[in-house]
């Protein structure tokens, strides 16, 4: 189960040349220390080889495992974000209560039920991933706000003004070029870390998550 929370769901998804590759969260009881998220920047790509500047300020080798995938991710509107639809959503508790998002990504229609659940996230201290059906989008004084289903329960998260929303799209290895953003789930080891999937940043889009 570990496997399929954490790591991602490769698949194949009309209109996408790539396997799409999907990071879910783990649950907080399943989490093991070999897991890292690594955001950052390409410094160089080369055969399998990967060097990242992580957000952190540090310089990671990612060793890209055998039939490694890579996807990219496409600008989505708030108005896509419609009833039924499967989103995963980063968010934080706001003040008063309630979440606010941080990102949202709207999963293609082959993926949807990935990951289901809401569960502890590290884009930000003390940030959640949501990854639910929308049961309705309606707006109100804040701007948007989202009632997202999962497992019988009910979520409500605004979406401010700005708040990143994504897609999946197409990548190859010839996007892994300097200074690309990356998002990697990868498995850490002694001299680096081990990835089998990443999603890359393109054409002026870089990965939220």
């Amino acid at each position: 189960m570990i496997k399929n929370i954490l790591s991602a769901l490769l698949i194949g998804v009309s209109g996408i040349s790539a396997a799409v590759v999907i990071a879910a969260p783990i649950q907080a009881e399943e989490s093991k220390a070999d897991h890292i998220n690594v955001r950052g920047s390409i410094l160089s790509y080369s055969g399998s080889t990967l060097e990242v500047k992580t957000r952190e300020g540090e310089t990671l080798s990612v060793t890209l495992a055998d039939g490694w995938q890579v996807s990219s991710v496409a600008k989505a509107d708030v108005t896509d974000i419609k009833p039924g639809v499967f989103v995963g959503i980063a968010s934080l508790p706001k003040e008063g209560g309630g979440d606010g998002a941080l990102e949202v990504l709207i999963f293609p229609p082959a993926l949807k039920g990935m990951g289901e659940g809401s569960y502890g996230w590290d884009l930000k201290p003390n940030s959640s991933m949501t990854n639910a059906t929308v049961a309705d989008a309606v707006k109100d004084v804040d701007g948007r706000t989202v009632t997202v289903s999962y497992h019988g329960k009910e979520k409500k998260i605004s979406i401010p003004d700005g708040t990143p929303i994504v897609t999946f799209g197409p990548a190859t290895k010839d996007d892994l070029v300097a200074d690309a953003v990356v998002f990697i789930p990868a498995e850490k080891t002694a001299d680096g870390a081990v990835a089998h999937q990443l999603v890359v940043g393109k054409d002026g889009v870089v990965p939220p998550m």
